[in-house]
């Protein structure tokens, strides 16, 4: 099936083009403007010129971007872990699933502590929802992201799923190169994460075998991502809040570009990943005669278990749990002058929704939203027992 399909349309920029593509990208004033916002004191000039010397995307992901992730690292966290590496060969390529809490962040700190355990990166699934300039486009794809078609026509959708799943299987099957991809269109706003049928459905379009040995060819290893504070949380209760007061609402391509500011540049306390098992023996202990629907029901069940058990829980979590059920079972998890922090910690991010006329009533509502954001990793985490 990969070969009845051309992906340069979604697929990386190869090396050859890699000097040319750069080239004409550091040219672009969208992006130097957006170089300038991000690194205040960078000379531009100078800066620019690095990146024409640059001949490929690794020496670009080494060269670039690990400093500006690990200056990121510096300024907006307490730091990055992760467990589990031990799970992932070196020699082997990988279909990183996890759950979606940063537009950005989430696949690029993934690829940092792959680089920290000496891992070869992996490419990254963006939506083109995203990419709102062109010039977003030919970053991304510069930086070993490949594109999901989003807001596209019915008729269209089945064939664009086949040409992602084909490019997916590719890359990992023939390129050796690995993936991350979420488990979910879009945040769930939540924290309620689980993992959509459609995409695993996708996934399993390319191959010539059934579903779970086409699932197989491409070795899903579940991610659990836990940041202990979301920048946009504030944004996410606020979105919760419309849509409450008009069931149309939708968001704006600003508000996506605010989120993706607010995730990148704003406090995110300490971040772990923990990186599961490949599914493949998962997948084969499931029986192969259930119907279709219920063997995806399967899978996801499968993968969910996998990322809410490596959720690391910080001590706001326990203190939304308790807050939200009026209880203090979890009150042995943190101490009084904690909670005192975490709820200064909520007041200061509603103060920043922007709402005219915000009624008591909305702001507890937006308060309890938030509440569930925080709670729902350990209560997910409760669920599996691990």
């Amino acid at each position: 099936m990969c070969d009845q399909y051309d992906f340069s349309e979604i697929a990386p920029f190869d090396d050859d083009v890699f000097s040319e593509k750069m080239k004409a990208l550091v040219l672009e004033p969208g992006f130097e403007h957006a170089v300038k916002y991000v690194m205040r004191d960078v000379d531009y000039p100078k800066f620019s010129e690095s990146l024409k010397s640059i001949p490929d995307k690794a020496t670009f992901q080494h060269k670039v971007m690990v400093p500006f992730l690990e200056m990121l690292e510096k300024l907006t966290t307490d730091g990055i872990t992760f467990d589990g590496i031990e799970n992932i060969d070196k020699s082997t390529a990988y279909t990183f699933m996890s759950n979606h809490r940063d537009i950005v962040l989430d696949a690029s700190f993934l690829n940092l502590c792959l680089v920290r355990s000496g891992r070869p990166t992996s490419e990254v699934a963006i939506g083109s929802n995203l990419l709102i300039y062109e010039w977003i486009t030919d970053l991304v794809k510069l930086n070993k992201s490949f594109i999901v078609k989003r807001n596209i026509q019915r008729t269209k959708a089945l064939e664009a799923a086949r040409q992602l799943s084909g490019y997916i299987h590719y890359a990992v099957g023939v390129k050796k190169e690995s993936v991350w991809i979420a488990q979910r269109e879009g945040r769930a706003k939540d924290s309620n994460d689980l993992t959509q049928e459609s995409l695993v459905k996708m996934l399993a379009l390319a191959g010539d075998g059934s579903l779970c040995e086409n699932l197989k060819q491409i070795n899903v290893v579940p991610v659990s991502i836990s940041y202990e504070y979301d920048p946009n949380d504030y944004l996410k209760a606020k979105e919760f809040l419309l849509k409450r007061l008009d069931p149309e609402y939708k968001k704006s391509q600003h508000d996506d570009l605010l989120s993706m500011e607010t995730g990148l540049l704003r406090h995110k306390g300490r971040v772990h990943f923990h990186i599961g098992s490949c599914i493949n023996e998962l997948l084969d202990k499931i029986p192969q005669d259930l119907p279709k629907t219920e063997l995806v029901k399967a899978i996801c069940h499968n993968i969910d278990n996998e990322i809410h058990g490596g959720y690391k829980i910080f001590p706001i979590n326990y203190i939304a749990y308790d807050k939200l059920n009026g209880t203090d079972v979890f009150a042995a998890e943190y101490t009084p002058s904690q909670v005192q922090e975490v709820e200064a910690y909520f007041e200061s991010q509603l103060n920043k929704v922007d709402i005219e006329d915000l009624s008591a009533l909305d702001r507890d509502y937006m308060r309890e939203m938030m509440y569930k954001m925080y709670a729902n990793p350990l209560v997910n985490k409760l669920k599996v027992g691990k």
